[in-house]
């Protein structure tokens, strides 16, 4: 009797686990901020992912799930090791909720960096993801980004992997032709991504021809993105707003071609 009393005092005190939340959908935003955007382009996505973030029909959607609340966190990206949280993983399940997370968005300017390594922020979401506490019947990786894939593993084997997980990786491709480093942009961005980066089911991208049409791609991306099946119909259908193009059965495009133009232009720097 006495070994036995000793024996329960002895035991440790295992605090319970916290279950996951549940949330309709887990969202990774994954903003390009290479040196081929300018300060002011960088501050046109902080500002319109804020925006998008409290807008109604945003927020509508947001309250159409069966839960009424997601998940949602941002980070910037640019080479295949410069990934930036700005805001860590938060629910949204109201307007206040909304207007924490674009506090947070907008406390400080985005800072540059080398490089375009899609596959790179498409990695670092999957760690995000391993990372997060909630459960989701739907996880998504959001893309934004105004060039192909030129330092790290190879975009498509990146994307296979998350599609492989269960996970839907949908896409802005900025075909603006702004910023510094246009000699290494494609002109066929929208097809780059289609072809190369976004999939899963349901898998689509928006395509930005001029930073004026950014706010409201944003705001219909995620619409598309949160919304149950009756408002991504009427959404989808609307052919006033920036087009919705979906991710193809096959890739009759060279999804290593960003690779390939800095290998060929980056001749003068190793030739010194």
């Amino acid at each position: 009797m006495i070994g036995s009393v000793a024996a329960t005092l002895v035991l440790p005190t295992v605090p319970a686990a916290r279950a996951a939340e549940t949330v309709d959908i887990a969202l990774v935003l994954a903003v390009d901020v290479s040196l081929s955007m300018s300060p002011a382009e960088l501050e046109i996505q902080r500002h319109g992912y804020a925006a998008a973030l409290t807008d109604d029909q945003v927020l509508d959607a947001i309250a159409s799930g069966m839960h009424g609340k997601v998940a949602i966190t941002y980070f910037e990206w640019a080479g295949v090791r410069t990934q930036r949280v700005i805001v860590p993983w938060a629910v949204i399940a109201s307007r206040e909720d909304a207007e924490r997370v674009t506090s947070q968005l907008t406390a400080a300017p985005s800072a540059s960096a080398r490089r375009t390594s899609i596959s790179g922020a498409i990695d670092f979401s999957l760690d995000l993801f391993a990372e997060s506490d909630f459960r989701s019947f739907k996880r998504v990786i959001d893309i934004s980004g105004d060039g192909p894939n030129n330092q790290g593993p190879p975009v498509d084997g990146s994307r296979d992997r998350a599609i492989a997980n269960g996970i839907i990786i949908n896409g802005l491709p900025l075909m603006t032709n702004g910023g510094f480093a246009s000699a290494y942009d494609v002109a066929d961005l929208d097809r780059y991504y289609t072809n190369c980066v976004i999939g899963g089911p349901g898998a689509f991208m928006i395509p930005v021809n001029s930073w004026d049409q950014f706010p409201e791609a944003v705001r219909r991306k995620l619409v598309l993105e949160l919304a149950d099946a009756s408002l991504v119909q009427r959404a989808s259908a609307d052919v006033s707003r920036p087009p919705v193009m979906y991710a193809q059965s096959k890739s009759p495009y060279d999804c290593l071609i960003g690779e390939k133009m800095w290998r060929d232009r980056s001749w003068m720097w190793n030739a010194r």
